[in-house]
């Protein structure tokens, strides 16, 4: 072998298996044994939202999945990751995935109940924190993240998935 077939198998090797830190982190699947990695997901602009079954904001969930039929196609994924830290959430996963699926038709990724805020928050939260500045204050609050990996925007429970300034976000991206 020459020594350039060697050094591009190599790069090719590490480039196959880079991830960003923020995305390199295990999560398992709503209401199952399955964990999955979100590296992933890099290659694909997402839009992380800590949700919750019976809040105020629960009717977003229809507009989530109205933004992920509209953009996975073009390497877009919304991920959505229940919460108790504001008391608004079913105690049994399988509650939480039965809900999303038959009130919503929640097709997206959705993952175990985690902790979004504090000291015992679910170590993707904290590197999102970490990156963005910005903790959840409530249900519903959104990551938007680059195709990189990288966190580009933060939106409080109020920006609505349908909201002109959360697409354009999102378009821009793709």
């Amino acid at each position: 072998m020459n020594k350039f077939y060697i050094f591009g198998l190599l790069f090719f090797t590490l480039n196959a298996f880079s991830c960003s830190d923020l995305l390199d982190t295990d999560m398992r699947v709503l209401d199952s044994a399955e964990s999955r990695n979100f590296c992933e997901f890099e290659g694909k602009a997402l839009l992380v939202v800590n949700v919750a079954s019976r809040c105020g904001y629960t009717y977003q969930y229809a507009g989530l999945q109205k933004l992920y039929e509209s953009y996975k196609d073009d390497d877009f994924l919304v991920i959505g990751i229940p919460s108790r830290d504001f008391l608004q959430e079913y105690s049994d996963e399988s509650d939480v995935a039965e809900f999303c699926s038959t009130e919503y038709g929640v097709e997206f990724p959705m993952f175990s109940t985690a902790k979004v805020k504090g000291k015992k928050a679910h170590p993707f939260y904290k590197k999102l924190i970490a990156e963005s500045g910005y903790t959840p204050s409530w249900n519903f609050n959104k990551y938007l993240i680059s195709k990189e990996g990288k966190v580009v925007s933060t939106y409080g429970s109020k920006v609505k998935p349908d909201s002109k300034e959360l697409i354009s976000a999102i378009e821009d991206l793709l």
